[in-house]
């Protein structure tokens, strides 16, 4: 009898992985992007172009379970994320000298992650609102929850400047979200082991991760090198949000400023 194969889920158009290649001496500097819960590549793609534009070497994954559906995602495992995660810093560490890795709420959980399992092989981290808990009181009844229906009110779109949708599941995957938690648990154990450069940006008014969650990893991680920048005018997806300007031009400045200068008489590739 032949074998049978599930058909590869239909990714959304506009939520594709992406890659840029770096130019000259920059270009030796990788950044990998991770998007966050529910959403897609879509939400850090002009972060991307800008830092491509400066130069560096840059990739955003697709994670396991995201862009395509809501059930999906469902079925999907925070070990899978992790693995998808440390794969993608592995190819881009095969053309670039070093990598930062960046992330978006769960994204910033990610990368977060992989700076405790692999703090040694990381250049630095940018995160912006990064996940590690959540205070909404209703968060307690999640395990009745997703033993009673496999999906609530979407968390996506949270973005302050008129005319702006993300790219994400229109409904909360439930049984996903109980592995989003048993990651949180994970990387709040571990934080301790992050010593790489970090650099956070987190939003004053955030209605999906409160601002709490980078005030206790800065409080917790063992990086000599930390940065705190607020962000008055975004809400939680804040790299497509009024702020997003002044996490580009930072960003790329943090990371030239961590990075060896060229050398005298190297000309652009």
């Amino acid at each position: 009898m032949p074998a049978t194969f599930a058909p590869t889920p239909a990714v959304l158009p506009g939520a594709e992985p992406f890659r840029f290649p770096g130019r000259g001496d920059q270009g030796r500097t990788g950044v990998l992007l991770v998007h966050g819960f529910t959403g897609t590549p879509m939400s850090m793609r002009p972060w991307g172009e800008h830092l491509a534009a400066e130069g560096f070497t840059v990739s955003c994954p697709l994670l396991p379970g995201h862009g395509t559906s809501w059930q999906d995602c469902n079925i999907s495992t925070h070990e899978q994320w992790t693995t998808a995660v440390e794969r993608a810093f592995d190819e881009l560490a095969t053309t670039c000298d070093r990598v930062f890795v960046a992330g978006l709420s769960m994204g910033g959980t990610l990368a977060t992650r992989l700076a405790e399992v692999r703090s040694g092989d990381l250049a630095g981290l940018l995160l912006v609102n990064p996940a590690l808990f959540t205070q909404r009181r209703d968060a307690k009844a999640l395990p009745l929850l997703a033993r009673l229906t496999t999906s609530w009110a979407p968390i996506a779109s949270d973005i302050k400047k008129p005319g702006i949708t993300e790219l994400a599941y229109p409904r909360l995957p439930l049984r996903a979200m109980l592995q989003l938690r048993r990651l949180w648990a994970l990387t709040r154990a571990d934080l301790q082991r992050v010593t790489v450069p970090t650099i956070v940006f987190h939003s004053i008014e955030d209605h999906v991760v409160e601002p709490a969650n980078s005030e206790v990893l800065l409080a917790s991680i063992a990086s000599r090198d930390t940065t705190e920048v607020v962000l008055g005018n975004s809400y939680h997806v804040a790299t497509l949000d009024n702020d997003a300007p002044q996490i580009f031009e930072r960003s790329a400045a943090w990371i030239r400023e961590r990075t060896p200068a060229a050398r005298p008489g190297s000309a652009p590739s």
